[in-house]
């Protein structure tokens, strides 16, 4: 949808700040309830981690119906997805099914804009300010999204958060991914995750030995290749140490070291010949991965209990899988912590974990939803994100439909049953 020039273009009903997975589904969703929808996106295209990160791979999708199944549908249709494991992607087809979806949907997109500051009026978020080529700019809102993946917005407008381990304050590493071609099956599928569709680490220690026999040692002990054409592989070899989502220097200088490093173990991998000898850089993604960035305050706050007992909600938006996948801060530890002993059960997500607390009229949905540190490190994976994401849209319509806010919702407990009743109906 294209932005209109006039001065009343700048107000909408649902203002969406980030346009990556979970970013995507809250708009359309809010967008088909009937309301009028605003994407702003720092990126020159939406997806977020999927595409300027160059993730190639969706977790914990497999449960998801709704906008993910409509997703991978499409994703199907334009030979973007790969046969096995089926939860691989082509970054470039991805683009633009999501190009597409948003356009169906009537959903106003504004691409290389970030949120700079927010507007407060009695407790509730009004407007946001954002620069661009264009400069400042102010946009209306009824309803707003979090969905930034580091709570930019939530902190910005004022909202309580939490970031890092609980005890030491420290964040897990950063990634950047790569694409590369040049190799192919049966040759390379020894080193290849999930190549006949089974999950094993064996592949992830041969291509370390792989590396370190180049004259590399890799800075992540698990590194993966994911094949997701015959002839293109995504790549995940690095992790960047004891950087913030919110410092812009140490993630500046974290994303040059990671670049070159992936140059360094393409150049180890190909001094091995054999399946490696044709081995090329397709690409390093423009973003670079943040597993860990602000926790923002909600309504509810999901904890690692939660997770334990496999706990019930209510007001379940999503059920989340996946295992605690804590990324050790500690460079010589490996991949993870053992997600210090958590065993978890599936779980339910509930709305209120969606819902600012400190501020109305703010929705998140991704990673930056509230939670504790381990909790997080299960739920922050993209096949959630695009269902909290689908709900907090739906949410928002229905908040502008009755004329109410998410705060008088969550604090009515009958008004909450009565929501929670249609969404799981």
């Amino acid at each position: 949808m294209k932005l209109p020039s006039s001065s009343h273009s700048r107000s909408f009903d649902v203002i969406v700040a980030g346009g990556g997975p979970a970013g995507i589904a809250a708009a359309i969703a809010a967008s088909r309830t009937g309301a009028k929808v605003l994407i702003l996106e720092g990126h020159g295209c939406l997806g977020g981690v999927w595409t300027a990160g160059a993730l190639t791979l969706i977790l914990d999708s497999e449960n998801k119906t709704g906008l993910m199944e409509e997703i991978y549908q499409r994703l199907s249709q334009y030979e973007g997805r790969s046969a096995i494991p089926s939860n691989r992607y082509d970054v470039e087809v991805m683009k633009w099914v999501l190009d597409e979806l948003c356009e169906e949907a009537g959903v106003a997109v504004r691409l290389h804009t970030q949120v700079t500051a927010a507007r407060m009026v009695q407790g509730r978020l009004t407007s946001v300010e954002t620069h661009s080529k264009s400069g400042f700019e102010s946009w209306e809102g009824k309803v707003f999204i979090d969905c930034t993946g580091d709570g930019d917005l939530g902190a910005l407008a004022g909202n309580g958060f939490e970031m890092g381990h609980p005890v030491s304050g420290e964040v897990q590493p950063m990634s950047l991914m790569a694409i590369v071609t040049g190799v192919s099956s049966p040759e390379i599928d020894p080193y290849v995750v999930e190549s006949n569709g089974e999950y094993s680490d064996s592949p992830k220690e041969v291509l370390c030995k792989a590396i370190e026999s180049g004259g590399h040692s890799p800075s992540y002990r698990s590194p993966s290749l994911f094949r997701i054409h015959p002839d293109v592989y995504g790549l995940m070899t690095n992790h960047q140490y004891s950087v913030r989502c919110d410092d812009a220097e140490g993630i500046s200088e974290a994303t040059r070291e990671a670049r070159g490093e992936i140059h360094k173990i393409v150049r180890s991998l190909r001094s091995q010949g054999g399946a490696f000898a044709g081995l090329r850089l397709v690409a390093t993604a423009e973003q670079i991965g943040v597993r860990e960035g602000r926790r923002l305050h909600g309504w509810y706050r999901l904890t690692v209990d939660d997770l334990v007992r496999g706990v019930r909600f209510d007001d379940a938006i999503a059920r989340a899988t996946f295992c605690v996948d804590v990324h050790s801060t500690n460079p010589e530890a490996g991949k993870s912590y053992d997600s210090d002993g958590v065993q978890t059960q599936p779980y339910d997500i509930p709305l209120r974990a969606l819902v600012a607390k400190n501020v109305d009229g703010l929705l998140m949905a991704g990673r930056c939803i509230s939670g504790d540190f381990w909790a997080h490190a299960s739920y922050r994976v993209t096949g959630n994100a695009v269902a909290m994401g689908e709900a907090s849209g739906s949410f928002a319509g229905y908040c502008l439909a009755n004329e109410t806010t998410p705060h008088t919702i969550c604090s009515d407990q009958e008004k909450l049953s009565t929501y929670s009743k249609q969404i799981t109906s």
